[in-house]
C-alpha cells in the first residue's frame, strides 16, 4: 500500500510572505533517508497521515507544508498561515512541534528557529512595555539594569525575605525577584510577602532616590495566578513574575490579556526549559521559545549568561531567534532587542552563576540592553548582601564610565573584595 507521506518535498518552492517557516535539525532512524523523513515531518505537521485517505482532495493537499531546503541534517519547512488559527499559540505548536516528535522514522528532531508571517504576528499582542517602557519606568536610560534573586531560594519567612530585598536595594540593586520555586508555601505566604516586600521597596526608594522594583512570583493555576496579579496591583506593585513553561503558553496568553488592564510588567522565567532545549539534537531551541514568549507578550525573558553556571552556548544565548544560516553572534546585542514589526523588543535577563567579575565580558557579548541578575553573586559577598549589591552596581558603573573593572576596583572596596573572592574575566 502506498503511504501518504509523499509530495511534501519541493526544493523549487519559494516561501511567500504568507508562510510560517521552521528550521529543523533532523536525524533519520535506521533505514530511512533524509528525504523520506523530511516528507514525514512536513506531512504529519500539516495535512498528511501514514496512509492514503479517501477524504484527501487536491485542494487540501496544496495546503500541505513544503520542505523547500535539505542541507545535511537540516531542513526548512514552509507552512501556509491558513493552517493556523490566529492568536492560538497552543494550536500552532501542536502542529509544528507536536506529533512529529513521536514518529518512528526519526531518531532525533529539534525545532531550531521559526520565522513568523505578519498575518500571524499581528494576531498576538507582544510586550506591553518592552525595553523602552521598562527603562522609562525605572528612569534608567542606557546602562544594564542590575538585579538580584532572594537567596536562599526557599526557607525565609516574609519578614526575612523583605529585609534581604531592602538591603539589596540600598546597595544599588534596581530589581529584586523571587526565585522560580517560591510561590506561597507555609513558611512564606504570597500575600504577606508581597505587602512586606513592597513596603520595604517604598522605604528603599525614599532612602536612595531611585526607582526600585520587586517581582513576586505569581506562578500557579491560571485563576489563582490572575488573583495573585490583582493582589500585586492592589498593593501598588508594578511587576509580576511567571514561570512561563510550567504554567503553559495558554496561561501566559491569559495573563498578558489581563495585564492590558492591570498595567503590570511581565517577567518571564524559563524554568524547565532545559528539559526541552538542552539536547542539541532533539527538542526545541531556546531561540524558538524566545520567539514564542515575545509574540505572546512578556516584557522580560531569561536567555542564559554565556559566562555563568547554567548551560547555554554563546552562539545560542547571543542569538535567541536568529536564522540558522545567518550569523548567530551579533555585535553588541541580542535578537530580542531587534526591531520586529509592531512587536516591541524584550529585555533580556542574564542569570545563573553571575558575579561582578563577569560583567565586562557579559556586556561585551550582549550589549547594554540586558538585566544582569545575580543571586549568589550578591548574597555570597564577604560583606553580605548590601556589600554584594554595591559590588554589582560598581561593576556596572565601571562599564558605564568606560573604566576597566580592575582599575575601578582600586577605589571601590566592595568590588575589590568580590574580585578577590570570585575572580574576573
Amino acid at each position: 500500500m502506498k503511504g501518504a507521506y509523499t509530495g511534501f518535498v519541493n526544493t523549487r518552492y519559494k516561501p511567500t510572505s504568507n508562510d510560517l517557516v521552521c528550521s529543523f535539525y533532523v536525524e533519520p532512524a535506521r533505514g530511512k533517508t533524509m528525504r523520506q523523513v523530511a516528507e514525514h515531518v512536513a506531512g504529519e505537521s500539516s495535512v498528511g497521515t501514514w496512509t492514503e485517505v479517501a477524504t484527501m482532495s487536491p485542494k487540501i493537499k496544496k495546503m500541505g507544508a513544503k520542505v523547500f531546503k535539505i542541507n545535511g541534517n537540516w531542513i526548512k519547512v514552509a507552512y501556509p498561515s491558513e493552517l493556523f488559527e490566529p492568536g492560538n499559540m497552543p494550536q500552532i505548536l501542536s502542529s509544528i512541534a507536536g506529533n512529529i516528535y513521536g514518529m518512528k522514522s526519526l531518531k532525533n528532531l529539534r525545532l531550531e528557529d521559526i520565522q513568523w508571517p505578519k498575518k500571524i504576528m499581528r494576531s498576538f499582542k507582544g510586550p506591553q512595555f518592552g525595553i523602552k517602557g521598562i527603562r522609562k519606568f525605572l528612569e534608567v536610560d542606557k546602562r544594564p539594569l542590575c538585579g538580584t534573586i532572594i537567596k536562599p531560594k526557599l526557607g525565609l519567612n516574609e519578614i526575612g525575605h523583605a529585609q534581604v530585598a531592602f538591603e539589596a536595594w540600598l546597595g544599588g540593586i534596581d530589581i529584586v525577584k523571587d526565585d522560580e520555586n517560591l510561590t506561597s508555601q507555609s513558611f512564606n505566604r504570597f500575600e504577606k510577602r508581597v505587602k512586606e516586600t513592597l513596603r520595604k521597596r517604598d522605604k528603599a526608594e525614599r532612602k536612595t532616590g531611585e526607582k526600585k522594583v520587586y517581582m513576586p512570583n505569581i506562578t500557579a493555576e491560571t485563576k489563582e495566578m490572575l488573583r495573585r496579579a490583582h493582589i500585586v496591583k492592589e498593593n501598588n506593585g508594578d511587576y509580576v513574575m511567571v514561570d512561563v513553561l510550567t504554567v503553559g503558553w495558554s496561561a501566559v496568553q491569559t495573563l498578558r490579556d489581563e495585564m492590558q488592564d492591570l498595567k503590570l510588567i511581565i517577567h518571564a522565567h524559563r524554568a524547565m526549559h532545559g528539559a526541552i532545549t538542552r539536547n542539541p539534537k532533539h527538542g526545541m531551541s531556546m531561540l524558538a521559545i524566545a520567539d514564542i514568549a515575545r509574540l505572546i507578550g512578556v516584557d522580560q525573558l531569561h536567555i542564559g549568561t554565556v559566562v555563568g553556571k547554567m548551560e547555554g552556548n554563546k552562539k545560542e544565548v547571543v542569538a535567541i531567534g536568529e536564522e540558522i544560516e545567518r550569523k548567530f553572534i551579533q555585535a553588541k546585542g541580542h535578537i530580542l532587542a531587534e526591531k520586529w514589526g509592531n512587536i516591541k523588543p524584550v529585555f533580556a535577563v542574564c542569570s545563573g552563576g553571575l558575579h561582578p567579575g563577569l560583567i565586562p565580558k557579559l556586556v561585551d557579548y550582549l550589549g547594554e540592553d540586558i538585566i544582569v541578575q545575580a543571586g549568589g553573586g550578591v548574597h555570597g559577598h564577604p560583606g553580605g548582601t548590601m556589600a554584594g549589591a554595591h559590588a554589582m552596581r560598581q561593576a556596572i558603573n565601571s562599564f558605564r564610565d568606560n573604566i576597566p573593572l580592575k582599575e575601578y576596583a582600586k577605589t571601590h572596596k566592595e568590588l575589590k573584595e568580590a574580585i578577590e573572592k570570585w575572580g574576573y574575566i
